[in-house]
């Protein structure tokens, strides 16, 4: 560790792999540093102690046997090296003891930086840190219902049709295949197609409202098929490099199993009735919330933790949590804990589109990943100071944003009204900006842009309670600039991390820029978004790069990830023209002049 000053240490731990990691942090006198400080001080001052010689010689026979074992441990030829040059410094300080021993003590002293010689360790904290897997660090979310993934159309999807449709988000540039839940649904209370109070024949319901004669959160729904496709489907994704991410979504429909097995692990009113899910004015008839204090905690915590495990075991290393901040904190410390105990690579990602402080304490619990407030963020000054805080601010090292511009609960003001621009400007800023970004599809390149009402962030015809048949293979899909913007990002480090970004200056407030790079300095991508759907928007960008060792003036070859242009760029002001009509945005990739 290193001392900062004022009595504050700093220190760098490498772990040797992923899970849970225990860190204790120790304080002790480093008697040889002491005695080297207090003998120079008597040295210059002309008052030496006629025992210095000797105790020094003892505390240099300490450290060189402690070394000595360490080099025996490891085999280190440097420890050796130094263990020599310490023993011949107890001869001579132990017979001609001056300040030019002391130097020489100096020169050996990184050998024994760390090494505790003489004095008593006391703990000081003890934590424990989870050492994640790149993924949590680095992936890209696609997300699609199963019901509505068939191309037939006389029939619902199945997770055999989300097999079929494994190619298609490859080509995408996708590594992360979310799946809303798959369980049973409940009938009583079932929502019917726009989220209407009362189901007509026919309507599937929520899969959110988890639970029924079939089972509830570790069985398949009957009409997507058995557990045997779901099997399937995490042998055929992985084949593609992709990870199947389940849905945790712990509350019940009134059919669930545990209604009847165990009521008491839900709320009742004095009437005896369990009641039902609300978020005033909302009320969700088709849901019972769970009791997380119940008397049975144990037993609940339990059932609930085998849930999720019997997905672990088979193959489920994703896990996207829903409403994570409804459920006590202490539940989800434990919780994830005990998984990663037992598969150290899993990543949880937590859907808690609440408060600051909540968000970044579910994230020092364990959660991997976090939602962010993207979906509302649509000018360039909130922008700019969002993703500030995100990539610099003090959550840095362990809030991980994972940055989506829709979900099937979000139809975000920014894509209902500007047409094919503004998706592509959104797509740009979420996968340019985050190492960790996602897309709820195929509505995101069909670009599906109409509300259930004005005002409203919920979309018309919702697939949350009906089935669709999509036109995958529409001309008018995105799909292709979004395989383009994945692929930029699997091939370029600069994009798959979130401490490197750099806004950038531009004379315009419709259009926002940044710069991306990677540990190096030598991958550089500028990103540059017109943020007005409507009208061309031009402007000067001024790049700066001196920090990373470049002077001004210097020339670049700039190629356009979106459309294959090429520029010629400058460290220095840039000229850019955006049109709305086209691609309004760029993904360059800056190459330097030989």
């Amino acid at each position: 560790m290193t001392h900062l000053g004022n009595d504050r240490f700093a220190g760098t731990i490498v772990p040797s792999s992923e899970g849970l990691l225990e860190i204790e942090v120790a304080g002790a006198i480093d008697e040889l540093a002491t005695w080297t400080r207090d003998v120079r001080r008597r040295l210059e001052a002309g008052r030496p102690d006629s025992f210095d010689g000797e105790i020094g010689a003892r505390l240099l026979s300490e450290a060189a046997d402690d070394l000595q074992a360490a080099s025996n441990k490891s085999a280190d030829p440097a420890n050796k090296t130094a263990v020599a040059a310490i023993r011949e410094l107890v001869e001579r300080v132990t017979t001609s003891f001056d300040l030019d021993a002391l130097v020489s003590i100096d020169e050996v002293s990184e050998a024994l930086a760390g090494r505790r010689i003489g004095g008593h360790a006391t703990a000081a904290v003890r934590f424990t840190a989870a050492v994640a897997p790149p993924k949590a660090a680095f992936s890209t979310w696609y997300e699609l219902f199963p019901r509505s993934a068939s191309l037939d159309h006389r029939r619902p999807g199945r997770l055999a049709d989300v097999i079929d449709r494994l190619d298609y988000v490859a080509q995408l540039g996708f590594d992360v295949l979310y799946l809303p839940p798959i369980h049973p649904i409940g009938i009583t209370s079932r929502k019917g197609k726009g989220n209407t109070t009362t189901a007509a024949p026919g309507d599937v319901g929520s899969p959110w409202a988890i639970g029924g004669p079939a089972g509830g959160h570790d069985a398949v729904a009957p009409e997507l098929g058995t557990m045997a496709d779901f099997d399937r489907l995490v042998t055929e994704a992985k084949r593609y490099g992709i990870d199947i991410a389940m849905d945790l979504a712990f509350q019940c429909s009134p059919d669930h199993p545990w209604v009847g097995e165990h009521p008491d692990w839900f709320r009742h009113r004095p009437n005896g009735t369990i009641a039902c899910a609300e978020n005033p004015p909302k009320r969700y008839d088709d849901i019972y919330p769970i009791d997380f204090h119940t008397a049975d905690r144990e037993g609940l915590w339990r059932a609930l933790h085998s849930v999720t495990r019997s997905w672990a075991d088979r193959g489920v290393r994703i896990f996207r949590v829903d409403n994570p901040h409804t459920k006590p904190f202490a539940f989800w410390e434990w919780l994830i804990a005990e998984i990663k105990r037992d598969y150290p690579g899993t990543v949880f990602l937590c859907e808690a589109f609440t408060r600051p402080k909540v968000m970044h304490r579910l994230a020092k619990l364990g959660f991997d990943q976090s939602y962010t407030y993207f979906a509302w963020r649509y000018q360039k000054w909130d922008l700019t100071e969002y993703f500030e805080e995100l990539a610099h601010g003090p959550g840095q090292s362990y809030f991980r944003p994972n940055v989506w511009p829709n979900t099937p609960d979000i139809l975000a003001r920014s894509l209902q009204h500007g047409g094919h621009a503004s998706f592509i400007a959104r797509l740009v800023l979420a996968g340019g900006l985050s190492a960790n970004y996602g897309i709820y599809g195929p509505v995101f390149e069909l670009m599906w842009d109409t509300p259930a009402a004005p005002g409203s962030e919920e979309y018309l015809h919702s697939e949350k309670y009906e089935v669709h048949h999509h036109d995958w293979d529409d001309p008018r899909s995105l799909r292709e600039l979004v395989a383009r913007v994945n692929l930029a990002r699997r091939a370029h480090p600069a994009l798959q991390r979130d401490r490197g970004l750099r806004f950038l200056p531009v004379d315009n407030e419709q259009i926002i820029a940044w710069r991306k790079c990677d540990d190096s300095g030598r991958d550089i991508v500028i990103g540059v978004v017109n943020l007005d759907p409507g009208w061309v928007q031009m402007g000067f960008v001024e790049v700066d790069l001196a920090d990373l060792g470049i002077a001004q003036g210097e020339t670049f070859d700039a190629r356009d990830v979106l459309t294959g242009a090429n520029y010629r760029w400058q460290a220095g002001r840039n000229f850019v023209r955006l049109e709305p009509d086209a691609v309004p945005a760029h993904l360059l990739v800056l190459e330097r002049a030989p």
